[in-house]
């Protein structure tokens, strides 16, 4: 039975996985070829380098991406892992793909350049997002951040993917001398960055509330009740009059904290609570999204 529900497991993940590299790739496609290339964008990664050589050879992007993928994948593939690789690979054709033949099909945005900007970076940073939260990628530059993060793995992976890309915009935008390419190139590199770190990082992030307070397993009760979320209590000692004091430590949602903090102001009026922003929570109770095998 337990062999069976593992199985069920894995293909649930599986189809999960290959959906969302399904959708996330087709939102790439279109935010690629039917809204930055007509805008005459220096886009991003080897997107980038893909439009650079169909602007001035008229080369397929997608056949592009794959050739230019196949040395940087034997170069950072031990790096980033079998799994990620073989997903990734899988992705990359089928990115391709939407971009060489259905992208083509649907109609092209010409409107205004910022409007095609702002467009461009959000969904095509909500595309890679989905993509990279499954543990996977498109390839190219995505290959070299995910190996960067795999080295420095306290580095955010827009950051990376910031860092990374403004060379390529920089050069499309002096090959085809347009400086205002550069400008809304850089803006949607930056709408990348801020958007995979919020979509990623989001998924992870909670808060932390410290609360001081002379009643500390009665707080640690009504934390349980009110948002069931287990917490912990620390001795303390009060820097002015050298009191003891407890504090108690609760991780999660900004829902549940907000709810600790209506609730413990109504039974302990004069505790003292520090809410703090956490990027990251691990453990019993939440979810954690990983990228890259991390």
């Amino acid at each position: 039975m337990s062999v069976l529900c593992l199985n069920n497991l894995e293909k649930r993940e599986g189809i999960l996985d290959l959906g969302c590299e399904l959708l996330g790739s087709l939102i790439l496609a279109i935010t690629t070829y039917n809204v930055a290339l007509f805008a005459n964008f220096p886009m991003t990664g080897f997107s980038g380098i893909a439009m650079i050589l169909y602007r001035l050879f008229r080369i397929p992007m997608g056949l592009s991406v794959i050739f230019l993928n196949i040395p940087v994948a034997i170069l950072c593939g031990r790096l980033i892992g079998k799994q990620f690789l073989v997903k990734s690979l899988r992705c990359m054709v089928l990115s391709s793909l939407m971009l060489d033949y259905i992208a083509p099909l649907m109609p092209v945005y010409q409107g205004d350049r910022m409007i095609a900007a702002l467009i461009t970076g959000a969904l095509g940073a909500l595309g890679y997002a989905m993509i990279y939260v499954r543990g996977s990628s498109t390839g190219g530059s995505d290959f070299i951040i995910m190996a960067v993060k795999a080295v420095r793995p306290h580095l955010n992976l827009g950051t990376i993917a910031f860092l990374s890309d403004v060379g390529i915009i920089l050069i499309g935008g002096m090959i085809f001398k347009d400086l205002d390419g550069i400008v809304y190139g850089m803006i949607i590199n930056l709408l990348f960055a801020m958007v995979v770190d919020k979509v990623i990082l989001g998924m992870n992030a909670g808060k932390v509330a410290l609360i001081v307070t002379d009643h500390g397993k009665m707080v640690a009760g009504e934390v349980d009740k009110c948002c069931m979320r287990g917490s912990t209590i620390l001795s303390a000692v009060g820097g002015y009059q050298l009191e003891k004091k407890d504090v108690v430590m609760v991780a999660g949602s900004n829902k549940d904290i907000y709810q600790v903090q209506k609730q413990i102001r109504e039974v302990d009026p004069g505790a003292f609570i520090i809410i703090m922003e956490s990027n990251e929570v691990h453990g019993e109770g939440f979810h954690i999204t990983r990228v890259a095998g991390g």
